[in-house]
């Protein structure tokens, strides 16, 4: 019994990633080139610690079995960016606000559950993390901040740890017990820095939001990255499902196919973005 539900959910993570690839399409590339959207931000001084993360190679959720990918050493917003600080950044930037931003930067959700351009949500804690943020925004936030969106590789670097070890993916209640937090209903709603944080420092990682990434649709490439050749009709597709390295990781499927079903300027109810820096460009 316990083969075959993992085979279900296997099944059920392929089935999600197809369906998210009726969804995407090949304009995005085009969207993500054109970071053009934050030469007049002024600049905003979020209250966040930074957490060093140490570099290394690890073995990502889609590639070759002996395929590893290096990490150099990288600073990590503690916690998600806060509806607080998103609030400071639209005061400071009326051009990100819910009435101002140029449509082509968010979809028709953008900051959908504020009251105003500068009102809150009802009954919202001020420091939970912020949500209905599209990629385009998250990136001014980060550029205003002296800061960027973490990659990718980055993001999943730190979310392999547990609270004990900086790579807990072998450890069999690891999966199951994210899966469980992924189901937990307005877990968007909580504060942050109310659970514990992981091995490096970092707090909720899944307990809280989804989270974009510089290159959330990297991913859906087929070809390996080493031969320089790419095949255009993998992106977005499920194609890549085929050389996923851990096929019982149901929590990390969760993930790669809800960021494949992502275009820039979406905007999400539980998805939101912390952010990232190069250690050579800071004194902490």
């Amino acid at each position: 019994m316990i083969k075959i539900a993992k085979i279900f959910l296997f099944l059920g993570g392929f089935f999600f990633l197809m369906v998210s690839c009726e969804k995407a399409n090949t304009l995005q590339s085009k969207e993500i080139a054109s970071n053009n959207t934050t030469e007049k931000d002024a600049a905003i001084t979020p209250d966040v610690q930074m957490v060093l993360i140490k570099g290394g190679d690890y073995q990502p959720f889609y590639g070759e079995d002996s395929t590893l990918v290096k990490v150099d050493d990288f600073l990590l917003d503690e916690r998600p960016v806060t509806i607080a600080e998103f609030l400071d950044f639209v005061k400071k930037n009326p051009q990100w606000k819910r009435s101002e931003v140029q449509t082509i930067y968010v979809d028709d959700t953008y900051l959908k559950d504020w009251q105003d351009d500068e009102t809150l949500p009802k009954d919202a804690d001020p420091n939970a993390a912020v949500v209905y943020v599209s990629w385009f925004a998250a990136k001014a936030y980060a550029k205003s901040a002296g800061k960027r969106l973490p990659t990718l590789d980055e993001w999943e670097y730190v979310a392999m740890a547990d609270e004990e070890t900086a790579n807990a993916r072998d450890k069999p209640d690891y999966s199951a017990h994210l899966i469980n937090l992924y189901n937990e209903k307005n877990r968007q709603k909580n504060k942050v820095k109310i659970s514990a944080p992981n091995y490096w420092g970092a707090y909720n990682m899944f307990d809280l939001v989804w989270e974009w990434t510089d290159d959330f649709n990297s991913i859906m490439t087929t070809s390996d990255s080493r031969t320089a050749e790419f095949d255009d009709k993998g992106l977005f597709c499920a194609s890549a499902a085929t050389t996923t390295t851990d096929v019982l990781n149901y929590a990390s499927f969760m993930r790669y196919a809800f960021r494949s079903s992502l275009k820039a300027n979406y905007t999400v109810g539980n998805l939101g973005f912390r952010c990232a820096k190069d250690p050579q460009n800071t004194s902490k």
